[in-house]
């Protein structure tokens, strides 16, 4: 049997929903397919054992501006994380540790930052005058300056190889999931900027949060779950329940999934795996509270092992596990064996992890899109036949999703000839 309506929207993820949302306030009759039996894409959370657990470490910060716009912060009960990272080195006394802080948060100082390992003064200010700059980039201007690598652009600042490769290096390879900073310094200074103006947090229930807030702003019947598509055309949706016809179909899977169900459209692949462990540790087993207490991430200097960083994300968060314990969450660029995970998180917090409780551990082959340069964060691509939409037409982040989400559904409403009361100029 074949359905109509003026829009097939194929996946429920943050782009899919996004654009949803964008038509169904301008009255658009649309209808979301999605293979999965929920909503939320890669950002999805699961309940183990009273424990939350997202799908790979995810963080949300109330800064971007698209999702500002869109979601109810207060609903979702946002816990933010610390502003800063600890750094642990390996020198001449054994192992050290940076307290690394933002400098508008007096409680958080440390006199460690002062230290020669953590970078010169000279290249301290380099770097706050780089993310100061690029805090104050609005729209096309991030796509004025030359594309280059990260580590180019950083090195261009002024900031000297040892902080680069020591501090700013380890931090970003969690934000990048790429180790060399080969990434662009367009995406970079997107990331940076949103830093700058806003604390990453976590929704009290869970990542799923999100997507959820923004299924349930949609009327129930735009919406089929566990429909995988087949196969989609210009005005048409293949499903396993049955054709779909439609007046524009707008394309919002990932990256891998995009390219098989439309492989003219020459959409890159390319993709950056990251594998999270969770484990848990009784608060009363603890000499001492991680990270003194406070959900902080925590990085190696010097790679010593796979970890690339790790938090305890339930003093943050309470809600993450149950009373009295811990919730760790490490991550892992490599295939890796629990044994060197737990051995590197040992070395990372200096304390025995052999009897922690491994909780959970999620793989995502493509968990960001690569954004490697020459890329635009401001301009979207041009539009064939099949609109699309993801997180890798625009930046690899919640807010790259949900823009892109929104301006796929603004090329659906230039097609059905339906006029907006208003052009939003919202950067990726």
């Amino acid at each position: 049997m074949t359905a109509r309506c003026d829009v097939v929207v194929v996946g429920a993820g943050l782009a899919g929903l996004a654009a949803a949302r964008q038509l169904s306030i301008h009255g658009v009759d649309v209808s979301i397919v999605e293979a999965a039996d929920a909503v939320g894409g890669r950002v999805r959370t699961d309940t183990v054992d009273g424990f939350t657990l997202d799908r790979g470490f995810q963080l949300y910060n109330p800064a971007y501006p698209e999702a500002a716009r869109v979601l109810d912060h207060e609903a979702l009960d946002l816990k933010p994380l610390v502003r800063g990272m600890n750094v642990v080195r390996n020198g001449r006394r054994g192992r050290t540790m940076l307290h690394l802080a933002d400098p508008r948060s007096p409680s958080n100082w440390h006199a460690s930052a002062l230290s020669p390992a953590a970078g010169s003064l000279k290249s301290k200010a380099a770097f706050a005058k780089y993310a100061l700059n690029a805090s104050k980039l609005h729209g096309r201007e991030f796509d004025q300056r030359p594309d280059e690598p990260a580590q180019v652009a950083l090195a261009r600042a002024g900031i000297d190889a040892a902080m680069i490769d020591e501090v700013i290096k380890p931090f970003l390879t969690g934000v990048f999931l790429e180790p060399h900073l080969m990434t662009s310094r367009r995406f970079m200074d997107a990331v940076l900027a949103s830093f700058i103006k806003g604390t990453p947090s976590l929704p009290s229930a869970g990542m799923q949060a999100i997507p959820e807030q923004l299924a349930a702003a949609l009327p129930d019947h735009f919406l089929r779950l566990s429909t995988p598509v087949i196969s989609i055309g210009a005005n048409h949706v293949d499903t396993s329940a049955g054709r779909i016809e439609a007046r524009a179909v707008i394309l919002a899977t990932d990256a891998p999934n995009a390219d098989q169900l439309l492989p003219e459209a020459g959409i890159r692949t390319q993709g950056n795996c990251v594998t999270t462990w969770y484990h848990a540790v009784s608060a009363h087993d603890l000499g001492q509270p991680l990270a003194g207490g406070r959900s902080i991430l925590t990085v190696d200097a010097h790679r010593r092992g796979p970890v690339i960083n790790t938090v305890p994300l339930s003093y943050a968060v309470p809600t993450y596990a149950p009373a009295g314990t811990v919730l760790v969450s490490s991550s892992t660029l490599d295939v890796v064996t629990e044994a060197d995970v737990r051995s590197h998180i040992g070395y990372l917090y200096g304390v025995d992890t052999s009897t922690w409780e491994s909780i959970g551990t999620y793989t995502i082959p493509h968990a960001l899109p690569s954004m490697r340069p020459p890329m635009r964060v401001s301009t979207p691509p041009q539009q064939g036949p099949v609109i699309v939409a993801g997180d890798y037409t625009a930046t690899a982040s919640i807010q790259g999703a949900m823009v892109s989400g929104r301006r796929a559904a603004d090329h659906a409403l230039a097609r059905l000839g339906i006029h907006k009361p208003d052009e939003r100029r919202v950067v990726a």
